[in-house]
């Protein structure tokens, strides 16, 4: 794997005239928390690398909550998201594979697609819910994205992902090919301490098949048990950067707008003559696990639960899905 290296004074100035042809947004760290902001040349040296987790999921800048599909106008500046966690990398997976179907490919999805620069940053650490490694997915990306950035004591070293992502570096001629091991052992160590931590922090958590192994298996009690504590306000599907659901919703002028749906809300399988499958608080909080480690397995390659753990954070009734797994795997 090809990497590259940049002195952090230098990728600042890089990244500022970079601006005049791109937008820019890239995690910052504030009182609040790490979230993606729109990156002004003030902003740059605000940028946090190599910590996890952005609140918000790379989802949302390929999948608005609401946007008019008769009316809507391309932006064709081309963008850089910039300090993407390979969670969030590794979530475009099944995204891609629903909406950019060869026989009914999304074309909002795949121009905005085709207009960004993934730039993805290592994990050098962990938040309280991250699972990623129990899944298979490493803390750092090695596919998907375009590059992935990492900071190591003022020098940026950037790793090459794809072809995208080598044509772009050709562009940035202040950054030299770096061979030197330091950088590289260096990067593994860290790799490898927060792997350590991951695998720590989720013991006994099953892995993704055998967790829809139990989740198939679960009885009705374990549902009606955990499902008591939700309110239906559809934060996990929301923030879930694999979720995809929508509603198509038809509006004077033949105009029609594409709206998030979520499986959470009441409602959501409810048909013309009143029928409701998921009428049930806990059918619909079930709905929810059959789909993600059951249904779309059968039907995509992709994984859809990616270890984030951002559900659970948002969750306002406290409901952690780890727990549930856990208790199910005894």
């Amino acid at each position: 794997m090809l990497y590259k290296c940049i002195k952090k004074e230098e990728w600042d100035k890089t990244l500022e005239q970079l601006l005049l042809s791109y937008t820019i947004f890239a995690s910052t760290e504030n009182e609040y928390g790490l979230d993606y902001e729109l990156i002004k040349p003030a902003d740059i040296k605000k940028i946090s690398y190599n910590k996890p987790k952005p609140a918000t999921s790379l989802k949302s800048f390929f999948l608005p909550v609401k946007e008019n599909v008769t009316t809507e106008k391309f932006d064709d500046k081309p963008r850089i998201i910039l300090g993407i966690p390979n969670c969030d990398v590794e979530g475009l997976g099944i995204l891609d594979e629903i909406y950019l179907d060869r026989e009914y490919n999304d074309i909002f999805y795949r121009k905005r697609r085709e207009n960004t620069i993934l730039i993805a940053s290592d994990c050098f650490s962990v938040q309280e819910h991250c699972h990623c490694l129990s899944y298979n997915i490493k803390p750092y990306s090695e596919k998907k994205a375009d590059l992935a950035v990492i900071n190591l004591n003022g020098t940026i070293v950037l790793r090459i992902l794809s072809q995208k992502g080598e044509e772009f570096i050709k562009t940035i001629p202040e950054i030299q090919i770096k061979e030197a091991d330091e950088y590289i052992s260096a990067i593994e160590k860290e790799h490898l301490a927060t792997e350590t931590l991951l695998a720590k922090s989720n013991t006994g958590l099953p892995d993704y098949e055998k967790t829809g192994e139990l989740i198939n298996g679960a009885k009705k009690n374990i549902w009606e048990k955990y499902s008591a504590r939700c309110v239906s306000c559809g934060a996990c599907t929301s923030i879930c950067p694999t979720c995809s659901c929508f509603l198509l919703i038809d509006k004077p002028g033949f105009e029609k707008v594409k709206q998030m749906d979520a499986c959470q809300y009441p409602g959501f399988e409810r048909v013309a003559g009143g029928e409701d499958a998921l009428f049930e608080l806990h059918n619909r909080f079930r709905n929810r696990y059959m789909c993600k480690y059951i249904w779309k397995p059968e039907k995509f390659n992709s994984l859809t639960c990616t270890g984030c753990g951002r559900c659970i954070e948002a969750c306002i009734g406290k409901i952690s899905k780890n727990e549930i797994f856990m208790e199910l795997a005894k």
